[in-house]
């Protein structure tokens, strides 16, 4: 055994492949992004999605491998694939050649949840990164994501307990949105937060459903009211309000992104600081797409300090979809002795833990 496993995600429009060292050193991790491909539908085209996935695989799996420089996989610990949650048929590429990968080179083949991947991305260090401690556990880890947004207990690595989630739109897909509504590009999430960082006036609150003491989430609530400022700004009726955006004043524009963006982020940071009190971990991790939002981390972060425990962050290109944090789950699990057979198949709504 020598450490490395081979990693393979294709769960919805990221076509990616990794080499790992013992779950945490990055050897290779190349990414064929399709955002070009899906920005002028304003979001993710299943079907165009799954024939870019078989258009890009094999190039990006010659490419990790002669990065790693890896040119015999029977070298390899093992190859773990994502099989789950996301689009079955983009899934099905990624598992597809995981598994004959593994037939033909008598690898075993290891399946990984994709929510795991993004909460051990956390672990992960870059070719050049100093070594440096893991996150101490157990830990609160937040996955916020365009399809996904929740909060989950790691009591240990392969041991979860989910404590809450988003009972409407996750916080990316609220991002997406919203940036629709404000005339912005896509994917949302950057849009907004690059109009937020311009907007001069900051005196516009939008509401937050809190929810109780329920570690749950809800933005529809959020997207309405962004709705209504939207079209009251331009003056039309609430169902115009879409094609609206793009004509409102740029500085409108910076005002209602910063408030969106200040009303999500402050209801994930308030419950994921809250929970993290409340059931005593030692750090707290955040993965998934919306990490990357640099008021999201400032925000976790001062109330990690409060708590005297670390906040772990992944760089933001291991925040968004990518095959080093399957391989680092995958890893755990492999150590742990799961197998799949030639018979995995797509789990489109795997869940993490109940």
């Amino acid at each position: 055994m020598n450490g490395t496993i081979l990693a393979i995600e294709t769960s919805c429009d990221e076509t990616a492949v990794a080499l790992i060292r013992d779950g945490r050193r990055i050897l290779a991790d190349v990414v064929a992004s399709q955002v070009a491909l899906h920005a002028p539908m304003g979001g993710i085209v299943p079907e165009v999605a799954a024939r870019a996935h078989l258009r890009w695989i094999l190039p990006v799996l010659e490419e990790a491998c002669r990065r790693a420089g890896v040119d015999d996989l029977r070298s390899l610990d093992a190859i773990a694939v994502t099989e789950g949650p996301g689009l079955a048929g983009s899934l099905l590429v990624g598992i597809s050649v995981a598994r004959t990968l593994a037939l033909i080179h008598d690898r075993p083949l290891v399946p990984v949840n994709h929510h795991e991947g993004h909460l051990h991305a956390a672990w992960l260090l870059d070719p050049d990164d100093a070594e440096r401690p893991e996150p101490p556990l157990p830990a609160l880890g937040l996955v916020v994501s365009g399809g996904h947004t929740f909060l989950i207990l790691i009591r240990d690595h392969l041991d979860y307990v989910r404590l809450g989630g988003t009972v409407d739109d996750a916080a990316g897909e609220a991002f997406d949105k919203v940036g629709r509504l404000l005339g912005l590009a896509y994917p949302g999430g950057p849009a907004i937060a690059a109009a937020a960082e311009r907007a001069t006036r900051r005196d516009l609150r939008f509401p937050r459903a809190w929810l109780g003491e329920s570690d749950d989430f809800s933005f529809s609530g959020l997207k309405t009211a962004v709705r209504r400022a939207v079209a009251e700004g331009a003056g039309v009726p609430q169902e115009s309000a879409e094609a609206a955006g793009a004509a409102l004043d740029p500085e409108v524009v910076a005002e209602l992104a910063w408030a969106f963006q200040e009303a999500v982020v402050d209801v994930l940071a308030t419950k994921t600081v809250r929970a993290a009190s409340r059931h005593g971990v030692r750090s707290i991790v955040l993965g998934g797409g919306v990490a990357a939002n640099r008021a999201l981390r400032e925000r976790v972060a001062a109330g990690a300090e409060a708590l005297g425990i670390p906040l772990v962050v992944p760089r933001p290109g291991l925040c968004t979809d990518n095959a080093a944090m399957i391989g680092a789950a995958g890893w755990r699990r492999f150590l742990a002795g799961v197998r799949a057979g030639p018979e995995l198949d797509a789990r489109p709504s795997l869940r993490l833990a109940s």
